[in-house]
């Protein structure tokens, strides 16, 4: 009776271990942010020739809040469920959230930092590719005259534009990303009381973005860029061997890209053959994922604007407003992340 009476002791001295929280960052701009409009995922997930594609989302006649996967979504947070992308609309988070969930026992945390029409070149640049010395003086005479012109017309005296002012801007978002992410982990257990006591881990981070970077000659450097992203990131985040989702630009649909676009597909594609990257990186086509329904329609979406409404939302460039696209592509980033992760569910 002794030596029981001293193992429930110890037992009862030992802290409980925390319990594992998986924490994935999903980064970039306005198609990261989600632009799948309420009223077609409403539509598709009960329409009959489509609901089955949304089944797994449901809850008899209402949208699922999963109970162990939650998102943060700059100012929005909760479980998942509809609505975490741009003001109600949904993203690539819906169905990457509902892979990662099924997969892990664990609970799973989504943290999104993404802002609309932000290049890697600038807006994102990380800080070990430096400052383009050449853009920014070219952005600060043209930015003088501009204001010097403004002055002489109206007769005003406003000050002139700064250089350190226009050098902040490089890179302010890489900035956010990282405080986001710290801010977030340091406050879980007051944004998400559920999760309290969980000890996270940061597990995978997808990268989706790429179209402001096919201007002025940005793309040029994007694969330079984005292997400075990486890099930094897993450096500024802790996580050194941090696994990498690419959602690779396809707004080329079921056309060959061409240009700009197809340099910074290039450039995406290639992050895989970096030797440094090898099996933590992988690069997931979306053109391959393509709605081909809302493709057919688009070109004639104002004359037939009923039906449009019934297969997508938007333009090409947020990939249509697509639901089923979107869908795809979540759940190919989610295969694509547990496929690197090469670890059991826990």
């Amino acid at each position: 009776m002794k030596s029981l009476a001293l193992l429930v002791a110890l037992l009862s001295a030992t802290p409980m271990p925390a319990k594992p929280l998986k924490v994935f960052v999903l980064a970039g701009q306005s198609n990261m942010e989600g632009k799948v409009k309420r009223g077609l995922l409403d539509h598709q997930a009960t329409a009959p020739e489509t609901r089955e594609l949304f089944a797994h989302l449901r809850d008899q006649d209402e949208w699922l809040e999963r109970d162990d996967v939650f998102v943060k979504f700059l100012g929005k947070k909760g479980p998942l469920t509809v609505g975490f992308g741009s003001g109600e609309c949904s993203g690539v988070e819906l169905e990457f959230g509902q892979v990662l969930g099924d997969h892990f026992e664990a609970p799973v945390l989504l943290i999104k930092t993404a802002w609309g029409g932000h290049s890697l070149y600038k807006d994102f640049r990380p800080p070990s590719a430096g400052i383009p010395e050449q853009r920014i003086r070219a952005e600060l005479e043209q930015a003088t005259r501009r204001v010097e012109e403004s002055n002489r017309k109206n007769g005003k005296s406003d000050p002139m534009p700064r250089e350190e002012d226009i050098r902040a801007a490089y890179g302010r978002s890489y900035l956010k990303l990282v405080s986001e992410v710290a801010t977030t982990l340091s406050e879980l257990d007051t944004l998400f009381p559920e999760l309290a006591g969980a000890e996270p881990e940061l597990a995978g981070l997808v990268w989706f973005q790429g179209w402001n970077d096919q201007y002025q000659g940005a793309e040029a450097e994007y694969a330079s860029n984005l292997g400075h992203l990486i890099r930094d990131l897993r450096r500024d985040l802790a996580a050194p061997d941090l696994p990498v989702v690419i959602g690779v630009m396809g707004q080329n649909m079921s056309q060959e890209a061409k240009g700009p676009m197809l340099t910074i597909q290039e450039a995406q594609l290639s992050m895989e053959q970096v030797p440094e990257f090898a099996g933590t990186v992988k690069a997931v086509r979306t053109d391959l994922l393509v709605d081909q329904a809302a493709e057919a329609l688009y070109p004639e979406w104002r004359e037939r604007f009923d039906e449009w409404e019934k297969v997508g939302s938007d333009r090409p460039y947020h990939y249509l407003g697509s639901a089923i696209w979107h869908l795809r592509m979540g759940r190919a980033f989610g295969e694509a992340m547990i496929g690197m992760l090469g670890t059991p569910a826990e």
